[in-house]
């Protein structure tokens, strides 16, 4: 889904406003061959090590960078863990990972750098259970994270915007703090292109 079809469709209720409980989540394909595992436990450690974008799609399917994550993930798991085949998946799973994680950790840090280092944690976790804290924060939630993709450097070019996050801000305002963290941000992760123009305005002029 692209940009400006994934702002569209939070135009109305994302299904994040409370209503009907979400539906069971299926079993998820990862394991760590515990039979005796709390199927509660099993998901968290799923949520923590995949960081869906879009929380609750229990699918995987909605947002396009979680389909490509889910599908190479139930690829893998049809392989033989010897072949080449299963190298080479499980190397791009834990890539596309390490990315999410990257993302999740800058957030991190401009929370801590906020004072808000006890909090953080509890700011960034999203799951399929998260709702949103107001509805009438949406429009502006929408608006902060449109900026710090387009102004700020928080999230990897190539990076498709990510519900996740649509939670984070709607926090933040509710703290009064989503103006801050944007301001912060802009300052600890600029946008390279601004300031490769800031260096070009400033650089001695070419003699002929």
């Amino acid at each position: 889904m692209g940009l400006g079809a994934w702002l569209r469709s939070l135009g109305g209720c994302c299904g994040c406003c409370g209503g009907e409980a979400a539906a069971p989540e299926k079993e998820p394909l990862l394991s760590n061959n515990n039979p005796y595992a709390s199927f509660g436990a099993t998901l968290a450690r799923d949520e923590e090590q995949n960081l869906w974008s879009t929380p609750h799609d229990v699918t995987h399917t909605e947002a396009d960078d979680d389909r490509v994550l889910y599908n190479m993930i139930v690829g893998r798991s049809q392989l033989d863990k010897d072949s080449e085949e299963w190298q080479k998946l499980n190397y791009d799973i834990y890539t596309l990972r390490q990315t999410r994680k990257e993302v999740r950790s800058r957030w991190k840090h401009i929370l801590e750098d906020l004072g808000f280092q006890k909090e953080a944690d509890s700011l960034l976790s999203v799951t399929k259970l998260s709702i949103v804290s107001d509805s009438q924060n949406m429009s502006k939630a929408r608006d902060i994270l449109l900026k710090l993709s387009e102004e700020t450097n928080i999230f990897p070019t190539s990076w498709e915007l990510s519900e996740r996050y649509l939670f984070v801000v709607d926090r933040l305002i509710a703290l009064d703090a989503a103006d801050e963290f944007f301001k912060l941000a802009s300052v600890v992760y600029p946008k390279r292109d601004s300031m490769e123009r800031v260096d070009e305005k400033h650089a001695p002029a070419m003699t002929p």
